[in-house]
């Protein structure tokens, strides 16, 4: 039941006899959008309601209620109405009105946002993926929501849901699939863009969600996972150790084909294709990662005379690698390894750290790995650092030592500057 509203000058007859006569109602808000007033005139007052309606060419309804106020005669509810009695009766009259109101036909719902956001991903070869991520999660409700009409306290509300059943980092990650698919529905429509700011509220990201957990491992404990991994089979293990050599991530490796093997050259490579993370068609499919001689004859023996559009790295069954197939022998051999919680892409996040602490330049660990320096920065700062300390302190000056030989000073410089012979 709505509430009833008090007013210290419209409550009773005794406070209206006050007011001075007006042509104007005096109005009293009653909920969002419907006001009810009161005319006062020389006899009994008339009960008057307005509607507001947002965006319309013209913003107010008005009309006047049946009957006349209990100025003089006691209130029945029909003829002559109270100030609370008039509340009920402005409340039937609003109810009436948003019947007879023409809602405009959702120009886009988050569905169909979706939907195209799938078909824009499988159009330039991303990963549909984050399309299929988002589905999972969303309502019926949310999904037959108009893109236009939604706000942020919707979008919030849902992404806070999934915030108790998933990781931040993974409610991020699913925020972000939807964020894009609205993004995606305003560029194609700019009626729709008007509303921008209410996922860009609403779906903000979860602070401090994407803390790094990245599991390092050291070089042997790198070669035990190889050599067990060969109890899965000599293609698991083949597959295992081009993760290792070059730290790409599993569906890459899973889309090489023979002709990405260029092991006729001295400095034998794989053509690695390029992930399907980002925005765009890529122009540049393929980037040259190094690999051993070592690894390029086990890949070259295990091609079998395979034509060069066929996959390089089969399972036993000569199917080409799909999605977690890795996820349950690596598991095994993890546990071999005596180690618990290690994921395959700890061969990736380790190939990245054992570059940057060879000295190899960020840039380059970047490219080689189909990341972005800042990517690279803020995931592996830690071991950027200590890079960056080891160079640093092998050029600080210790004054508690004698010059080293090469070095002299210029007596003509002021101050003194130190420089090579």
């Amino acid at each position: 039941m709505a509430r009833k509203v008090r007013d210290k000058d419209l409550g009773d007859r005794a406070s209206r006899k006050k007011l001075k006569p007006s042509g104007k109602p005096y109005w009293r808000i009653l909920d969002q959008g419907l006001h009810l007033g009161y005319r006062k005139n020389k006899n009994s007052g008339k009960w008057v309601v307005r509607l507001y309606q947002k965006g319309a060419k013209k913003p107010y309804v008005t009309d006047t209620l049946p009957g006349v106020a209990d100025d003089k005669a006691d209130p029945d509810n029909d003829a002559v109405l109270s100030f609370f009695q008039a509340q009920v009766k402005a409340r039937e009259w609003f109810a009436e009105q948003q019947k007879k109101v023409v809602r405009p036909a959702a120009r886009c719902t988050v569905g169909q946002a979706l939907d195209q956001y799938e078909a824009d991903l499988r159009m330039r070869g991303g990963d549909t993926r984050n399309a299929a991520r988002v589905r999972h999660h969303l309502s019926d409700a949310l999904s037959q929501k108009s893109v236009e009409l939604i706000e942020a306290k919707e979008l919030r509300h849902w992404r806070d849901e999934l915030a108790k059943k998933l990781a931040a980092g993974t409610v991020n990650r699913t925020a972000v699939g939807l964020m894009a698919a609205l993004n995606l529905a305003a560029d194609l429509d700019k009626r729709i863009a008007v509303n921008r700011d209410a996922w860009k509220v609403g779906l903000r990201a979860i602070a401090n969600a994407d803390v790094s957990r990245n599991v390092i491992l050291p070089e042997p404990v790198i070669r035990t996972i190889i050599n067990k991994a060969s109890d899965e089979g000599d293609e698991f293990a083949l597959y295992v150790e081009v993760l290792a050599v070059t730290g790409a991530r599993c569906d890459q490796a899973a889309r090489l084909r023979v002709e990405n093997l260029q092991d006729r050259r001295a400095e034998p490579r794989l053509m690695m294709p390029v992930s399907r993370k980002g925005r765009g068609r890529k122009e540049i499919t393929h980037r040259p990662v190094p690999i051993t001689p070592g690894l390029a004859a086990k890949l070259r023996a295990a091609v079998n005379r395979r034509a060069p559009t066929e996959p390089l790295l089969v399972k036993q069954n000569g199917q080409p690698w799909k999605r977690s197939d890795h996820a349950r022998p690596f598991a095994r051999v993890a546990k071999k390894a005596g180690l618990e919680d290690v994921t395959i892409y700890a061969l990736r996040h380790s190939n990245i750290v054992r570059q940057l602490l060879a000295g190899v330049p960020v840039r380059v660990v970047a490219v080689n790995h189909d990341t972005s320096i800042r990517m690279i920065e803020r995931t592996y700062s830690r071991y950027i650092g200590d890079h960056a300390d080891a160079l640093t302190r092998a050029a600080l000056l210790d004054t508690s030592t004698t010059p080293r030989l090469g070095i002299v000073e210029d007596s003509n410089a002021t101050p003194a500057i130190s420089k090579m012979l």
